[in-house]
């Protein structure tokens, strides 16, 4: 039971699973709120794949929604074990965005608590939590800074998302127009991907791009069995002017307090993890099977079963081992599903994930 006591587990299942089902989100939501359909020009899907490769964006700056329904089983302080996995599975998102070219990008997320920015700046990138008013400065080294990409594990604008779900598109994959839509008040056409795989939990992608600039304004990700939206990422208001270069400059509030650092060092007084913790902590991470049906697997345990490390540990034990017990040629352990992705958490010390029905996630693990 190594995978059910040893808390570390956690830290790795929130992003396996998020880069398994390709995306992740929010709870509870409704779709946005439709508007008339724009009646457009024909265009194949070839041509509008070809309109999202060669768009050429110089700015944008935009408010984005992100909201999501996982289908996940109420388990009783699931989320309150892990920040990470209570982001990726609660709550909806709203955020502004500046884009100005690869070296300038800002991200705001706004809640009810406060606001959380991301800023970078050519070598300068700055995050600061309003709650604590605390900051962080990392300078980075000259080629570093060229292509940053400070991205959270789950996508923030439509684009984002976008990128990620087309890096999928083969031969496994069905592309085909969509209805015309009308997002931001902008006209749309509407790229639809949909796995060819049985064994993939995906229905369809739905991608809205601007019939104008060729940028994708709304993304939403439909299961099997469903006609609403189990994730959907979307604009909601959008400027494609180049912002000013003040949006892109942090100027520290008062009583402020800033920790400096820079790419490859820590922080002042914080203690850089030796090499065997490192390796410790570090999963054995594998891929399984390409496209739509993609397994991760990753070994977070040694398969012996740990010491009780505390009530915090207890406490996280009995969240993980009130998921559904399953057996097989395989093995045994506990599993985790929703509506896009399935999660494996066997006995011997793996963590098995993908957007993948359960039998995919037992053939990968009998191997």
């Amino acid at each position: 039971m190594s995978v059910i006591t040893s808390r570390p587990v956690l830290r790795w299942l929130v992003p396996v699973a998020a880069a398994a089902t390709v995306i992740g989100g929010g709870a509870a939501i409704g779709t946005f709120a439709a508007e008339a359909e724009p009646a457009l020009p024909p265009r194949t899907a070839a041509q509008l794949l070809v309109d999202l490769q060669t768009s050429q964006l110089e700015g944008l700056s935009g408010t984005v929604v992100q909201r999501a329904d996982l289908g996940l089983p109420p388990i009783a302080g699931l989320a309150a074990n892990s920040s990470d996995l209570a982001a990726l599975v609660t709550g909806t998102h709203t955020l502004r965005v500046w884009y100005s070219g690869p070296e300038r990008q800002r991200v705001a997320l706004l809640d009810t608590l406060g606001e959380r920015d991301l800023i970078h700046d050519g070598r300068d990138v700055w995050t600061w939590d309003s709650r604590t008013n605390t900051a962080t400065h990392r300078t980075l080294d000259a080629e570093t800074a060229k292509g940053i990409h400070e991205a959270p594990e789950l996508p923030v604008t439509p684009q984002e998302a976008a990128d990620r779900a087309l890096a999928a598109v083969d031969e496994s994959t069905a592309v085909s127009v969509g209805r015309a839509a009308r997002v931001a008040g902008r006209d749309a056409y509407e790229l639809v991907l949909e796995p060819r795989d049985q064994a993939s939990l995906v229905h369809q992608l739905r991608i809205a791009i601007d019939a104008r600039e060729h940028v994708p304004l709304r993304f939403e990700v439909f299961a099997d069995g469903s006609d609403q939206p189990a994730f959907e990422v979307a604009f909601t208001q959008i400027d494609f002017r180049r912002p000013d270069a003040d949006q892109f400059t942090f100027n520290p509030p008062p009583g402020v307090t800033v920790k400096e650092e820079t790419a490859d060092r820590p922080a002042a007084g914080e203690r850089r993890p030796d090499a065997t913790t490192r390796a410790a902590e570090r999963p054995q991470v594998r891929t399984v099977g390409t496209g739509w049906t993609t397994v991760l697997e990753a070994r977070v345990g040694d398969g012996t079963p740990t010491s009780a490390k505390g009530a915090a540990d207890s406490e996280f034990a009995g969240v993980l081992g009130a998921l559904p017990a399953v057996s097989g040629d395989w093995g045994s352990g506990r599993l985790l599903t929703g509506k896009l992705f399935s999660v494996l958490l066997t006995d011997d010390g793996r963590v098995l994930a993908g957007a993948v029905t359960p039998e995919r996630l037992y053939e990968v693990a009998r191997g």
